[in-house]
């Protein structure tokens, strides 16, 4: 037994076959599911990249869905796929669809408007955080704050100490009892492929399900208790 293993023995790992992947079905599902929502992404990223939608794009976007349908129950293939089909019933994408199609592919990423490749605008648009809109207003007594990511206004203990100080709770996981995600501002153009995007994916997934759970950025939770 090399030094690797006396170190991680008696660790819990998750238990592995005889070619070393994992025996939870369960486990491997997960993974699998997460690559294929980062394939996605990736694959409207580059329909979007020439500011315009048509027919041939949107049939193949719903091909690779419905080839990669365990992707479908997760944020944001489970918005996609169904306006996908709705938008191709008749087997025609008129003008009004396409431009239907343009803004929920833009809403997928994170995106307002077009990516412009001359000025580099498409990183930024296609990271850009899923907030609530419009900003809801904050009520502390009595509400729970989750806070994630890296914050310019302090540490992670001083943010859920501003709140506690007001009477509200600090959680560190994204529960259906949330009332608010708060992402901090450095680094936040990463959040979906950062160690902090699983939370907010979370988030909006209990978000759009009716929860009543609000996603706020750092500066306008500042703002609001700070000003």
């Amino acid at each position: 037994m090399g030094w690797f293993d006396k170190a991680f023995s008696g660790t819990k790992r998750e238990p592995t076959d005889a070619h070393g992947q994992p025996i939870n079905q369960r486990y491997r599902g997960q993974a699998v599911q997460g690559r294929q929502i980062d394939e996605l992404i990736g694959l409207v990223k580059g329909v979007l990249a020439d500011g315009v939608v048509c027919q041939q794009e949107v049939e193949f976007l719903l091909r690779w869905l419905e080839a990669n349908r365990n992707a479908t129950s997760e944020w944001p293939a489970s918005v996609l796929y169904p306006r996908l089909v709705a938008a191709m019933a008749d087997g025609h994408l008129d003008e009004e669809e396409e431009a239907e199609i343009m803004a929920l592919l833009l809403q997928t990423v994170g995106g307002t408007s077009v990516p412009d490749q001359d000025n580099g605008d498409a990183a930024s648009n296609s990271t850009s955080l899923p907030l609530s809109a419009p900003p809801p207003i904050i009520q502390v007594p009595d509400h729970t704050f989750c806070f994630t990511g890296k914050f310019a206004s302090g540490t992670r203990a001083w943010c859920e100490s501003v709140v506690l100080e007001r009477g509200g709770a600090a959680q560190s996981n994204i529960t259906k009892k949330l009332n608010f995600l708060v992402i901090g501002e450095i680094g936040s153009r990463d959040w979906l492929h950062s160690t902090h995007g699983l939370k907010i994916k979370k988030a909006v997934g209990y978000r759009d399900s009716g929860v009543p759970l609000h996603i706020i950025s750092e500066q306008y939770w500042h703002q609001e208790l700070l000003g």
